[in-house]
């Protein structure tokens, strides 16, 4: 009987260290830590930390002021005050184009900040937030050159493309004659020399240039109906971090701080 004692006794205590292990491990974050579990509650690489993907060589949108500077940019702003708004610590990954979305897809960091167009081909494979940049296709010409007023005045005119670009397929859909140009300093150099009558390209492109040149005579003569939008990029498994920052992005776009972003970045409010 003595010994039937016993063996419950030791279960018993057995079950207790158990339990005790239990309550411990589920009041304990990653890596040990005393965090709470809820913090990670949106699948980060970090607990407490939105770590952003993004290239760090891309003007203005994420690059590093001087060459050598802090990481600056329109992207890296709105991923801060995203960030900020969800109680989050940031961390920025710099990472090659090329090699960004293998990052994603190897879990290396919780989402792509990098003015990432939404198109049916990526909505196939990841999610994205809602967008925070909406662009269009800008003819540009030389201040008061009123020849231009519509893609169809492009017909016989001369404009400067790469041509490996969108915007080259534009121009020539359009009936111009292309001078090939590798991008748009040479393009608007063209321009302003008069050696050619007008470029195509996106307006964000054109917007920083005005901003940083504002001495520019150049001007946008017609724009494109479409619209190109871009977001921040997940994986699939991401919907409750895409809806939290979804709610974050509308607040920032209500207070305007988007708008205010845009403004420093582009002089325009590029947010909508």
């Amino acid at each position: 009987m003595s010994r039937v004692r016993t063996l419950i006794g030791l279960a018993a205590a057995s079950a207790a260290v158990v339990a005790l292990a239990a309550c411990s491990s589920g009041t304990t974050g990653q890596g040990g830590t005393d965090a709470p579990a809820a913090e990670n509650e949106y699948g980060l690489v970090n607990a407490g930390t939105l770590t952003v993907a993004t290239e760090g060589t891309y003007r203005p949108f994420s690059y590093h002021e001087d060459g050598s500077g802090d990481l600056v940019g329109y992207d890296v702003e709105v991923a801060q005050a995203v960030a900020e708004k969800l109680g989050l610590e940031v961390e920025f990954q710099e990472t090659q184009w090329d090699a960004i979305f293998a990052g994603l897809d190897a879990g290396r960091f919780d989402v792509i900040g990098n003015q990432v167009s939404i198109t049916p081909e990526r909505e196939e494979q990841y999610l994205f937030s809602e967008p925070y940049t909406v662009s269009r296709g800008v003819i540009v010409v030389n201040e008061g050159d009123t020849s231009i007023s519509s893609f169809d005045d492009l017909a016989g005119k001369t404009t400067a493309q790469s041509l490996t670009s969108n915007w080259y397929e534009l121009a020539t859909a359009s009936g111009a004659n292309v001078e090939a140009v590798e991008g748009w300093a040479q393009a608007v150099a063209l321009l302003q020399q008069g050696r050619v009558d007008a470029t195509i390209n996106d307006q964000l492109t054109f917007l920083d240039y005005v901003n940083t040149t504002p001495d520019a005579a150049i001007e946008v003569a017609a724009e494109t109906d479409d619209t190109s939008l871009s977001a921040f990029a997940f994986t699939t498994d991401k919907e409750a971090l895409v809806a939290a920052i979804d709610e974050a992005l509308a607040e920032l776009r209500d207070e305007g701080v988007l708008a205010e972003l845009g403004e420093k970045y582009f002089g325009a409010d590029v947010s909508e």
